[in-house]
């Protein structure tokens, strides 16, 4: 008996192996006008990080000692964390508000969420002048527990670890793993509580770090109020890279998207768009409310007040009266051009916080180098790879596959030609 068990066990083992490897192979077309400049960028940037690796930062940067952090800490990890933030709102308003019309959306604002938070948190490695270094938190070597980068070391980490708990039911799906499914499926609202509160934590944990960075980042942007306006600034370009993103998955995943999905996208978008001009009000009035209380009234004539009020009048106040007039007509395309104008906002915000207005009165300026750039757009074309090798394969948009027992293999069920096809 125990024979026969090894054997049914090695056998479903081997058929596990055989339908993963099946599924590594690349399926479609290659030779896309995306994939080829996609391809070129990701070849690019792996031969300048084997340079960074082995020259050195300065190699491929212009950091330096004065300016330690530049656009890979800015952009990858600052604003990309924010854009991240979907994951988080989206997952409250189904699990604990219990706003089902969203639900069609949540797999893939989690996987969203949890790819962002692998590449764009990952991307600390790249900055790191010692990155075997970063194992210190969690080995304990030297833990500096009054540190806020500390906190948000941990905070990365174990939020990764429950946005990947709660995708794992559509890997168990993918696999035909009914039973680990169940299980999985259970521990969601756990994960999903535990996620929320990491991720409101490290958002404004984000801005705490410039707090004590004051006498370097220009008044304007600096605040006591930072890590508040951090947090809220990720609900809305959370949500409204959701609605790009969405609208975009929306029509090259067409063949993928379930029925409910398909008929209640616009009424998502909507929603989204509402809860974004809410945040956007509270975001608003709070810089407003910090630039009155800090008397910044006499730099608005010189050149940095004029980029700060195009950041605060053109790419928050637009963008809100854009989300409020297009929630009011149900106007989907003004909402989508309001999200687009939303996330500039966003870029902008966080870049003119950690490099743009970071030292602002130094003679010479921080600028990123050609390569840092290549790199940066390397890692969001690696990024977009994965999604798209996930969503054809696994159940994000479309439909839970059709179970035909429980101790049957990886998906060879009657849905096969729908769930393979790409």
């Amino acid at each position: 008996m125990t024979e026969t068990n090894a054997s049914t066990t090695w056998q479903r083992i081997r058929r596990l192996g055989s339908f993963v490897a099946g599924e590594t192979k690349p399926k479609g077309k290659l030779l896309t006008p995306f994939n080829m400049i996609s391809g070129a960028l990701m070849v690019t940037t792996v031969i300048l990080l084997i340079i960074r690796f082995a020259k050195g930062l300065g190699s491929i940067t212009n950091l330096s000692q004065d300016t330690p952090w530049g656009l890979w800490i800015g952009f990858d990890v600052v604003t990309g964390v924010a854009f991240a933030g979907g994951a988080y709102v989206v997952t409250f308003l189904v699990y604990i508000l219990r706003l089902e019309q969203y639900k069609p959306i949540c797999r893939a604002t989690v996987l969203n969420g949890l790819l962002a938070y692998i590449f764009y948190a990952g991307a600390l490695l790249l900055d790191l002048g010692r990155p075997w270094n970063v194992i210190n938190p969690i080995i304990g070597n030297g833990f500096g527990v009054s540190s806020v980068l500390f906190l948000v070391a941990w905070h990365f980490l174990l939020y990764m670890l429950a946005e990947f708990l709660e995708f794992s039911p559509a890997i168990a799906e993918w696999l035909g793993l009914k039973r680990a499914r169940r299980i999985l499926s259970g521990a969601t609202i756990a994960a999903v509580i535990f996620g929320i509160t990491l991720s409101t934590l490290h958002q404004s944990g984000l801005g705490a770090l410039y707090l004590m960075a004051k006498p370097k980042i220009h008044p304007l942007w600096y605040s006591e109020f930072i890590p508040i306006l951090f947090f809220v600034s990720s609900i809305f370009a959370g949500l409204a890279m959701v609605i790009v993103e969405g609208t975009i998955s929306h029509r090259v995943f067409a063949d993928k998207l379930t029925h409910s999905l398909r008929h209640s996208h616009d009424n998502i978008v909507i929603g989204l768009g509402r809860i974004c001009a809410g945040a956007l009000f509270v975001y608003f009035f709070l810089q407003v409310l910090t630039f009155v209380h800090g008397h910044h009234w006499v730099y608005l004539g010189t050149g940095w007040g004029s980029w700060y009020l195009l950041e605060v009048i053109g790419f928050v106040g637009l963008p809100l009266i854009l989300f409020t007039q297009g929630v009011r007509d149900k106007a989907l395309f003004q909402i989508r051009i309001a999200a687009i104008l939303t996330l500039v906002g966003v870029i902008l915000n966080r870049l003119n916080v950690t490099t743009v207005a970071f030292k602002w009165y130094a003679a010479s300026h921080y600028l990123p180098s050609w390569m840092e750039i290549v790199v940066t757009l390397g890692v969001i074309s690696a990024e977009i790879w994965v999604f798209r090798w996930i969503v054809n394969r696994m159940p994000v948009l479309s439909d839970s596959p059709e179970w035909v027992s429980e101790n049957e293999g990886p998906r060879l069920s009657v849905r096969s030609n729908q769930t393979r096809r790409v």
